[in-house]
């Protein structure tokens, strides 16, 4: 444990940085979005290229999730550090891939070159979660849900930086393929960073639990399934809607999407270091239940916004429920199943990545067949005026955000019922392992 006293000034850095990286790709991704969909999938296939571009973000979802099931149950045998660098080199590879792709003729290879790229900066984000939210666990035991906030505040931070660089690249006039730049520069930073620090063994590998003591500790408790199967729905409720929002609100409410997410982004920055007196007060799970409310009210109020005001307004709403979504679900497995280690922890984040890879083609395919109902057929869509082709996305727009909104409602049963019952129980006690992998509760 002495070498986690020595180094956790230096590690609290590393992992802000690591998820900063996550945020930044988040927004870079949101921001080139259009520029992939006008460049490359409008002139392979104009009347389906929402569900391409879909398909191909989603890529970078199922990199990620990837990487988080396999990387969680290897983080303890490569450790952190091996884990970290690999994240850095997959930003750099991908974002080096889709500057490629911006020099290669519009054809089938181009289209691979994308999703391969996008792929890679999936299995960044996901090596990323794999080390750091299980190093932070094992810094602060008896405050994960508080400092696991605190972590993932780093990631709208990141939002904000790459979407306002992105919207000065844009309004500047410079070529859009200088947001790869703003990936791979940090990146390089992370990397060194990384290379010469000194990281601690996970909270399992402390307490001496074995590999099959952790399998046994997931499988013979079903709640902890409950919490992967929510994770697949309070993911799709945060992530599928802030990688759609520049698309779907730049021709509706006269002004750049990227900015609502810039917004959203700082204020979750604020709200996620007040996590820990929330959840004094309500508990982890109070807090779900209230977040998924605001979310669900929110995602519907973004869809009927028609102007900037009602924009924010709704943003509000819709940011003030999703701001816990994340470390919040994985603070709560910290919380109750620390035996399971960080293959608990990575298994919820493959449920939110999966979770994405197949919402966000879905809200593109959605995208695709209202634009083309509104224009009274496929066919018509080249042909439209831009008045009437904004008519057409706004209608369009309306219904993919109006799909998911429903979706964080459907917990409110689950979260609801578990809370009742750890109040009925005088609240939950946040278990801790001894030295000897023994578990108890504070």
């Amino acid at each position: 444990m002495t070498g986690q006293t020595l180094n956790r000034k230096r590690l609290y850095y590393v992992g802000n940085l690591s998820i900063f990286m996550i945020g930044l790709g988040f927004a870079v991704r949101a921001n080139i979005a259009s520029n992939l969909q006008d460049d490359i999938y409008n002139q392979i296939d104009l009347a389906n290229s929402a569900a391409l571009l879909g398909e191909a973000l989603g890529a970078t979802f199922t990199g990620f999730a990837l990487t988080l099931l396999f990387g969680s149950a290897l983080v303890d045998l490569i450790g952190m550090k091996r884990m970290l660098l690999l994240s850095a080199l997959g930003y750099i590879a991908g974002a080096a891939g889709l500057l490629l792709a911006t020099t290669l003729p519009v054809d089938s290879t181009v289209e691979t070159v994308v999703l391969i790229s996008l792929l890679l900066t999936g299995l960044g984000w996901g090596a990323v979660e794999a080390a750091s939210n299980p190093m932070v666990a094992a810094l602060y035991p008896e405050e994960k849900a508080h400092r696991l906030n605190i972590l993932h505040a780093w990631w709208p931070a990141g939002i904000v930086v790459g979407g306002l660089l992105g919207v000065a690249i844009t309004s500047m006039g410079l070529p859009w393929e200088l947001n790869m730049l703003v990936l791979m520069l940090p990146a390089l930073v992370l990397a060194w960073m990384v290379a010469t620090s000194t990281f601690p063994v996970t909270e399992r590998v402390a307490a001496g639990v074995g590999y099959a003591e952790m399998f046994t500790e997931l499988l013979k408790r079903p709640l902890f399934w409950v919490f992967w199967v929510c994770m697949y729905l309070t993911a799709a409720a945060e992530l599928a809607p802030g990688q759609w929002v520049n698309i779907s609100l730049s021709n509706i409410v006269g002004m750049q999407g990227i900015l609502l997410l810039v917004y959203v982004s700082a204020l979750m920055f604020v709200m996620r270091h007040f996590a820990g007196p929330i959840v004094a007060r309500i508990s982890s799970i109070g807090l779900m239940f209230v977040s998924c409310l605001f979310a669900g009210i929110g995602l519907y109020l973004l869809s009927l916004a028609t102007s900037p005001i009602l924009a924010f307004a709704a943003a509000t709403v819709w940011g003030i429920g999703v701001c816990y979504l994340w470390p919040t679900m994985l603070a709560i497995v910290a919380e109750r199943f620390p035996r399971g280690g960080a293959m608990a922890m990575g298994l919820m984040g493959f449920a939110g990545g999966m979770s994405i890879q197949f919402v966000l083609p879905k809200m593109g395919a959605i995208f695709d067949a209202a634009k083309a109902q509104a224009a009274g057929g496929a066919d018509k869509l080249a042909g439209l005026s831009p008045e009437h082709m904004q008519e057409v996305v706004r209608y369009a727009s309306v219904e993919s955000f109006q799909s998911v909104a429903y979706v964080p409602l459907l917990l409110l049963p689950v979260f609801g019922l578990i809370w009742l019952a750890d109040r009925r129980k005088g609240g939950h006690q946040i278990e801790t392992m001894g030295a000897a992998g023994s578990t108890h509760q504070h």
